[in-house]
């Protein structure tokens, strides 16, 4: 018997493949409400199915499978982490009392633009967006909503911060492996963003500067902070020492500890913390690591926006990225990516702009299709980086525009596993934030511009040569 030949998907089946993926996510969200988790398996055997018909064998598309989640298994094991860290620290009161401490410092007029620095600062240092939203994200969006900002534009601030701080964080798993994909020295690679990075931070700092002036004359405000103030310390200590978890964990992450110690390590800080300051039972406080915490204080403030955490709240977000992965590595077995590559090459042509479009679309069509950020680096750079070494650009020009497309862009879609974390910790749907993620956009913008006016698109040696 003559062995079943496997060839490439075509443009048109390509198409139809990711035009039926689309068709499926966007109804299950709008029409249908039918869990992402659901849709996204039917999509394994739509893309099994598209394997078989092409000539692959089932066991060869089961174990892409296996290795598309293998790739990304790091993130999920940061997702558990984070999941026990925010359970005992709210029972601890180490977010209370940065929510506390917050609200007493920071004047409604400049939240917005407080949240972005301090939400930068954070996974700067860190080098985790996930990490900084679960813990000083929460926080900001309690003292937003007490500030009666609406929960979007908070959202939008924080998620900004985050991102700038992970995207320029040489502790950064995305930015060293943006790095490593593009071949280019980590700090090199941080060096080139700063030409995209620091001219959007400072922009879009602006515009939330202007919006939140909108939001600080108000001073009922004021009088509902302090309401929710008394509402916290009537149920928390609330000390300078209820910090000193959160310090620790930043240190070692700074040191550059591994991510998933370092965040289990402040989760355990969080049960003593709690057992000790808060006089809660330990076996209860260990509890909270996986239940989380649960208020009813007659308080909405605080009954909505501190009953969370725990490892249990993180199952359906850690199911939907094992789902996500899988995918990823189904679509590049099957040959998607190849195609979209070949056909990349001969759009790009000699411009620099359009190379720069093809990079940053590329990468988003990672986390549009891929579902998952470490895709989304994959794709931005490994579909595009011939063109660039055909033309004699720079490859630290190919790694800025790949965490352009991909990192930044993680967010944005509501069946990433980006955008199902934000949407999960912050409590806001991905397509209500979407349009407050001003850092993004603003980058993609001068990332863009740069690549049409070849502003900061350097040349290689051999472009100085052939000139």
């Amino acid at each position: 018997m003559s062995k079943k030949v496997i060839r490439l998907p075509n443009m048109y089946e390509v198409v139809i493949l990711l035009a039926l993926f689309l068709v499926i996510m966007t109804t299950s969200i709008i029409m249908f409400d039918i869990q992402l988790q659901l849709s996204l398996f039917i999509v394994w055997f739509i893309m099994i199915g598209m394997g078989l018909y092409l000539g692959h064998a089932y066991n060869e598309l089961q174990s892409a499978l296996g290795d598309g989640i293998h790739k990304g298994i790091e993130a999920i094991f940061i997702i558990i982490a984070v999941g026990a860290l925010i359970g005992t620290w709210i029972a601890a009161g180490i977010v209370p009392s940065i929510i506390y401490y917050g609200m007493a410092i920071i004047h409604p007029s400049i939240f917005l633009l407080a949240t972005l620095i301090i939400c930068s600062i954070t996974s700067l240092a860190t080098g985790t967006s996930f990490g900084t939203v679960g813990t000083a994200g929460i926080a900001m969006m309690a003292i937003g909503l007490s500030f009666n900002i609406p929960a979007p534009l908070v959202a939008g601030a924080i998620i900004s911060g985050a991102y700038f701080g992970d995207k320029l964080s040489p502790l950064s798993d995305m930015t060293v492996l943006t790095a490593s994909l593009s071949k280019v020295d980590i700090m090199d690679h941080i060096k080139s963003m700063l030409h995209v990075s620091i001219p959007s931070y400072i922009i879009a700092s602006v515009l939330f500067l202007i919006v939140g002036f909108q939001y600080g004359g108000d001073e009922s405000n004021l009088a509902i902070v302090e309401e929710n103030m008394a509402a916290i310390q009537e149920v928390f200590h609330i000390s300078w020492y209820m910090l000193i978890p959160m310090m620790v964990v930043i240190v070692l992450l700074m040191m550059r500890k591994p991510a998933v110690p370092s965040i289990a390590f402040g989760a355990l800080l969080g049960v003593i913390w709690s057992w000790l300051f808060q006089k809660n039972n330990f076996i209860t406080s260990l509890k909270a690591s996986f239940d989380g915490v649960s208020l009813d204080t007659g308080n909405e403030f605080m009954d909505l926006l501190l009953s969370r955490g725990g490892i249990s709240s993180m199952i359906e977000v850690v199911l939907f990225m094992l789902l996500a992965l899988g995918l990823g590595g189904l679509l590049d077995k099957i040959g998607v990516m190849q195609v979209l590559q070949n056909k990349m090459s001969l759009w790009v042509k000699e411009s620099t702009g359009r190379l720069t479009v093809s990079t940053i679309g590329t990468a988003f069509f990672g986390n549009l299709f891929g579902s998952a950020g470490y895709v989304s680096l994959i794709t931005g750079s490994k579909m595009t980086e011939q063109n660039y070494d055909r033309l004699n650009v720079d490859r630290r020009v190919l790694s800025r525009n790949t965490e352009t497309g991909g990192t930044l862009t993680a967010a944005m879609v509501p069946w990433g596993d980006n955008g199902i974390y934000m949407a999960a910790m912050l409590g806001v749907s991905t397509f209500a934030y979407l349009p407050f993620m001003w850092f993004a956009f603003i980058s993609i913008i001068i990332s863009i511009i740069y690549g049409y006016t070849g502003k900061f698109v350097w040349r290689t040696d051999n472009y100085n040569k052939k000139k």
